[in-house]
């Protein structure tokens, strides 16, 4: 009944607040805002909002709502360029795409992807907006049921998609899991303040020494942007770089743009399926766009008969992601608007925008239902409009975009170093974020050449503080509730969700680990010699013994602190070990010795080490120099004496990458990287 008084009459006069040439003006011009900075990789929604944020003081509420849901809405659609063109995650929610989307590009497919892309996130998108016009009504009683086993249990179901991500030795996805796991826990201790993986003398060393500034950046742990850009598109840009050519031999477009519709349309129950488990992971603070396209792709791979086209351009695994992290906007707006919890770091400054609109009466939360269910309900006619609007749009704009596949990539190659490096110091504003960037692209980088899932080092960095966080929670409650009574804190662990989530996460570890085989993680790797993979599988198992006397050492009134790390780094220690012996023991043509330079002998032009040389240059020069000047020396030196162009060429390319950066940067009001000169000399603004 409620529905019939108080929704329809709310939408009705949604409806009316929107459909005014004014505010779509201002809906478009917030999703061509998204769609020029979800194109670039790392930038995301966060940026893109803090990007608007000084523009919504005492702006009119509905005006302000449309630029803002206009960009929230199309980031993660037109992110999929970066994912699809250039094999580089646009964010966080399209790491997934990359798998089957790139290997389409490279094959000449780009136009069947990205229409497929295109068709699923709308669809997604639209399915979002339903789910949440539905949940503003339903969900709050629903939400309220997750407590922190339940928590717990959707965050385990989450690393569970590693067994289907692990590739064809099982072992190696499992372990580098646990490796990125270790990786995320890494500085102090969310409950006691213990240091991890930081010797403790270095919070005493003098100010100014290599130890203390590892120190400060390490003690806050690693970001996101930085290791997801690390392990995804370092290796790519030295992958395609090595290769001097562009990145797809064949025209990037051509006719495919229907092909793709139809692949949708002939998916279309996987579609439905994956924006589902978008809705719902959506509604979840903190899973959100970090995880949800990785467990839509291991939905996919699952309910695929034929798993070995998987990582080498399988339409599914494109339509999968695609559907899922569109959808996740719709149920990140969940929390959002009815509890006023974030459900991501976009929805937290989305927050605190709203609090700025008009004269600062609006509040997200049970108020907002309350007094402004009009304005609730203007949010999601206008989600489903920005979706259609920016799919219109990207695909206007896909042929000028896809262009880029068929420039030499020795041209692209320092443009997107130069983005990312950018993306990166925005994270911490600090140079350890570039060291970090290059620190973890080199592990990505031999993750790549020995066939280790990149995937399942992802997920278990993104899910081990939520992982963590949870299990201590649930252990301090269940300890409480164990005290009054056994029935007491058997139903607090037991409830009946957390019994079927049980289910599902048995059922897919499972499945998963029977079908891990057929899957290229990491696309076809031939093997190579015993002596490389055995190498770096010895380097990753004295990290995993050094994580594991590291969290030994911690102290017993610490124990919060010490118990995660240990038991993750002492199953990684056994799994690792196991792997040692089968490398011992298995024949130099066995899996376990894969090797990328055996597969990439002939197409590689340029060695691994000289290639890295040059970004590991402009970290150098930018150490000292700054990152502006820097840069201009890198761009120059690289486009002339890599790419082999004229000065006149590498002059004009070097102006226009500084015009560039200096204009991002003053968009965003964001500074660069100082460098030892700046400490000496007062310079001006980009120099500085």
């Amino acid at each position: 009944m409620e529905f019939f008084t108080l929704a329809l009459p709310a939408l009705g006069d949604a409806a009316g607040l929107i459909l005014q040439p004014v505010v779509l003006g201002y809906l478009v011009l917030g999703v061509v805002m998204g769609l020029c900075v979800g194109v670039f990789p790392g930038l995301g929604g966060i940026a893109g909002l803090s990007l608007l944020l000084p523009f919504m003081f005492g702006m009119d509420p509905v005006l302000g709502l449309a630029l803002m849901i206009g960009m929230v809405a199309v980031v993660p659609t037109s992110d999929t360029f970066a994912s699809v063109l250039m094999g580089i995650p646009g964010s966080s929610a399209s790491q997934a795409t990359v798998l089957d989307g790139f290997p389409m590009a490279k094959k000449g497919e780009a136009a069947r992807a990205l229409s497929a892309a295109f068709a699923s996130s709308l669809f997604g998108g639209l399915v979002g907006a339903a789910f949440l016009t539905l949940f503003i009504l339903v969900a709050r009683p629903i939400v309220l049921e997750f407590r922190t086993p339940e928590l717990l249990m959707i965050t385990i179901f989450g690393l569970s998609m590693v067994g289907i991500l692990a590739g064809r030795v099982a072992l190696k996805g499992l372990v580098a899991a646990a490796l990125g796991m270790l990786v995320g826990v890494i500085g102090e201790g969310a409950f006691e303040g213990e240091l991890r993986m930081i010797p403790s003398d270095w919070v005493f060393a003098d100010s100014g020494t290599a130890a203390f500034t590892i120190y400060q950046y390490m003690g806050d742990g690693l970001k996101l942007v930085i290791v997801g850009l690390g392990i995804f598109a370092i290796p790519e840009i030295v992958a395609l770089l090595r290769q001097d050519r562009s990145i797809s031999d064949r025209s990037p477009l051509g006719g495919g743009w229907l092909s793709g519709v139809r692949d949708w349309f002939a998916n279309i129950w996987l579609s439905i399926r994956c924006s589902i488990i978008g809705v719902v992971v959506g509604v979840i603070p903190g899973l959100g766009g970090s995880v949800v396209d990785w467990i839509a792709y291991g939905h996919a791979v699952q309910t695929t008969p034929d798993k070995s086209k998987f990582g080498s351009g399988e339409i599914r695994g494109v339509i999968g992601p695609e559907s899922s992290n569109n959808a996740k906007e719709g149920g990140g707006l969940v929390p959002t608007l009815l509890f006023g919890i974030p459900g991501s770091g976009s929805m937290a400054i989305f927050i605190g925008a709203i609090a700025l609109l008009g004269s600062g009466n609006i509040e997200v939360g049970p108020s907002m239902l309350q007094n402004n269910l009009d304005i609730t309900y203007a949010i999601v006619w206008l989600l489903a409009l920005a979706n259609v609007v920016g799919t219109l749009i990207c695909i206007a704009a896909s042929g000028g975009i896809a262009r880029l596949t068929t420039i030499p990539f020795g041209l692209l190659a320092p443009f997107l170093f130069m983005i990312i490096s950018f993306a990166a110091f925005q994270s911490g504003q600090n140079l350890m974020d570039l060291v970090a960037l290059l620190g973890i692209g080199l592990l990505g980088i031999m993750m790549r050449r020995f066939d280790w899932s990149r995937p399942a080092f992802l997920i278990g960095f993104v899910l081990s503080n939520p992982a963590e966080n949870y299990a201590n929670q649930a252990v301090q409650i269940a300890q409480s509730r164990f005290r009054k009574s056994m029935g007491e804190g058997l139903e607090y662990i037991f409830s009946p969700i957390v019994i079927v989530l049980i289910i599902i996460t048995v059922i897919s570890v499972v499945v998963g680990l029977r079908q891990a085989k057929q899957i290229m993680a990491e696309g076809e790797v031939q093997a190579g010699t015993k002596r490389a993979p055995l190498v770096f599988l010895l380097l990753v198992l004295a990290f995993l013994i050094t994580a594991f006397a590291n969290a030994w050492t911690i102290p017993d009134f610490a124990w919060r602190d010490r118990v995660f790390p240990m038991f993750v780094a002492g199953v990684a220690v056994v799994g690792a070990l196991v792997l040692v012996v089968q490398m011992m023991l298995r024949p130099e043509t066995h899996p376990l010795f894969a090797d990328r330079e055996v597969t990439d002998a002939d197409s590689n032009t340029h060695g691994l080490w000289a290639t890295l040389v040059w970004f590991a240059g402009l970290l150098a020069l930018t150490a000292l120099l700054g990152f502006i000047l820097a840069l201009g020396l890198f761009l120059f030196a690289f486009i002339k004496l890599r790419a082999g162009r004229s000065i006149g060429f590498a002059a004009a390319y070097t102006a226009a990458g500084i015009a560039f950066m200096c204009g991002m940067a003053a968009l965003l009001n964001r500074d660069f990287p100082p460098g030892l000169l700046q400490r000496y000399v007062d310079l001006p603004w980009p120099l500085t």
